[in-house]
């Protein structure tokens, strides 16, 4: 999952939506939808690229056991 450096939280909740339960029009309505365009740019960014963000090292590399049965060697 991708973090992206941008975060917002709004401080009593409750008081900061409409009965049918839209947000009212706030600073804080703001900055969650700046938190929201940055989350769908780092998406966009990021779209397609999941075989590098998957490949790790440590599921790549050969354990020692491996390496000698590939090169055919007694040990190490």
């Amino acid at each position: 999952m991708i973090t992206i450096p941008n975060q917002s939280s709004i401080p009593k909740a409750s008081l900061e939506f409409e009965e049918d339960g839209r947000m009212k029009p706030s600073p804080y309505y703001d900055r969650i939808i700046d938190v929201m365009e940055e989350l769908f740019k780092f998406t966009l960014l990021t779209y397609g690229q999941v075989n590098y963000f998957t490949d790790r090292y440590s599921e790549r590399k050969e354990s020692a056991e491996e390496l000698s049965k590939r090169v055919n060697q007694r040990s190490l």
